[in-house]
This record gives structure tokens, C-alpha cells and sequence, in this order.
């Protein structure tokens, strides 16, 4: 069974950090790329960043960029998001994703396997 399951969601305040993690089992996770999306309710889902586990090479949504972090444990089949900073405007339901090809996770925002979803809210 492909389970992708996201934890590290909480509550913090503003210009606080929680770390996201994804860990992956039931399929070749070295086959695949991972990403972070967000989303709030009644808004279309954002994609966060992105990790080519293949050669490293990552995306990060220019709202993000310089506070978020990815990285991917390979021994553990787990990806982290290192969420820095955090404002406000962070607040969402925070998804992993899983694709083959890492191009298209980024011009689609589309993957072949999703988690349930971990949620994380910034009071100001």
C-alpha cells in the first residue's frame, strides 16, 4: 500500500519554525521526486517546493524562498521541509506529494501520490 504520511503540523507564532515531515513507503521512493504544497480553504492549492532526489535539485515558491528549507533523508524514505520565519500568511494545510518526473511536479503542481495532509497555523 503507497502511504505517503505528513507530521510535524502545529501551532506557532509568528517568525517561529516547525519542521514538516513526509515519510514514504510502498513504493521506490528513490524513483521519485517530492513536493510540498499548501492549501486554504476556498483558495487553489500552492505549490511550496520540490526536491529532485535524483541529483538534489530543488524549487522553492518565491513566498517561501529563504525561509523554507527541503531536504530528503534517503536511509529514512523521508523528505523534510524546514519551515523558518513563519508568517501569517503560512497558515494552510500543508500536503507531500510524490512524482516520477520531477519537471513535471513542477510545471503541473500535479503528482501520482498524496498524503492526508498535516495543518500548520502562525498566529500573529
Amino acid at each position: 500500500e503507497v502511504q505517503l504520511v505528513e507530521s510535524g503540523g502545529g501551532l506557532v507564532q509568528a517568525g517561529g519554525s516547525l519542521r514538516l515531515s513526509c515519510a514514504a513507503s510502498g513504493f521506490n521512493f528513490d524513483d521519485y521526486a517530492i513536493g510540498w504544497f499548501r492549501q486554504v480553504p476556498g483558495k487553489e492549492r500552492e505549490g511550496v517546493s520540490c526536491i529532485n532526489r535524483s541529483d538534489g535539485e530543488t524549487y522553492y515558491a518565491d513566498s517561501v524562498k529563504g525561509r523554507f528549507t527541503i531536504s530528503s533523508d534517503n536511509a529514512k524514505n523521508t523528505v523534510y521541509l524546514q519551515m523558518n520565519s513563519l508568517k501569517p500568511e503560512d497558515t494552510a494545510v500543508y500536503y507531500c506529494a510524490a512524482e516520477p518526473d520531477y519537471r513535471y511536479l513542477i510545471a503541473s503542481m500535479s503528482a501520482r501520490f498524496w498524503g492526508q495532509g498535516t495543518q500548520v497555523t502562525v498566529s500573529a
